[in-house]
């Protein structure tokens, strides 16, 4: 007889078929008459379950966006640090090919030395401008090799500049990951041992919860953007929503004898009495 009522009531009241939080339950409220417990103390041990739940929410939101600043931090750090290892790679090898011009510009004036000597010494025509030739060759290649060493030179400067402010960049961050993970381990050194107590008592709650009605619970604090699935009517007013609940409604949440569910944004409501207790 009680579960036949509780349907009646839970259909009649439902909110609108497409709210997922309403769905969930509409479709706890179909166990209402189920298991060995009442339903208040149903209705109690999921509010507490709430509690616990809201609780470690609140020392999540102390610790804000710090996890995620953290692993920003540690992303940029690592692209910097590539970066960074990029560029000195890179300035390593116009450095050596820096060095290999200058050597070239260095053999081809000891071969224009060379030649200049030999020319003294020739004895036909031929001779004489076979080394004026190679005289001349050995000039350009030691004139281009300098050319190239001063665009290189030029480059070498540019990435050892990009070198400075990556390094500098890369130092500033290391230096705001390390104060950001400090700031985080103090808060979740100082609540450590509070989350534990509440993740205990929030798993020894769900124990004794229904399975159902636990899951139902679980994919409404999912939906909802305060996670709250379980609330109490405070002002005449959901306390999730904050729409009016109509007196007799109000009277049956008191009474707390079968699931009523907030027409508005389909949370549970509960006695105000669960407060404090």
């Amino acid at each position: 007889m009680a579960t036949t009522k509780t349907k009646s009531v839970a259909k009649s009241k439902a909110a609108p078929e497409n709210n997922p939080i309403s769905e969930s339950f509409i479709a706890l409220s179909k166990i209402s008459g189920e298991g060995e417990l009442s339903m208040e103390i149903k209705l109690r041990l999921l509010y507490e379950l709430q509690q616990s739940d809201s609780q470690l929410d609140s020392i999540y939101l102390m610790r804000g966006e710090l996890p995620l600043e953290v692993q920003d931090l540690e992303d940029d750090i690592y692209g910097l640090t590539t970066r960074v290892g990029n560029i000195q790679a890179e300035v390593k090898a116009i450095e050596k090919d820096i060095a290999q011009r200058k050597l070239d510009a260095n053999n081809a004036r000891a071969l224009v030395e060379k030649y200049t000597a030999q020319q003294n010494n020739v004895k036909n025509n031929r001779e004489y401008d076979s080394l004026s030739k190679e005289i001349e060759y050995q000039g350009l290649e030691a004139e281009l090799a300098e050319k190239r060493m001063k665009e290189f030179a030029l480059v070498l400067k540019e990435r050892k500049e990009q070198l400075e402010v990556a390094q500098q960049a890369l130092t500033d961050r290391q230096l705001d990951l390390e104060n950001k993970k400090k700031e985080l381990d103090t808060i979740v050194r100082e609540t450590s041992k509070e989350e534990e107590e509440i993740k205990k008592r929030s798993e020894q709650l769900q124990i004794q919860v229904d399975d159902r009605m636990l899951n139902a619970y679980k994919k409404v604090r999912n939906n909802a953007r305060n996670g709250l699935a379980v609330v109490t009517v405070k002002r005449d007013a959901c306390g999730g929503c904050f729409n009016k609940i109509p007196p007799q409604r109000q009277l049956d949440i008191r009474m707390s004898k079968k699931i009523i569910v907030c027409e508005y944004c389909g949370r549970i409501l509960v006695n105000g009495d669960f407060e404090g207790k």
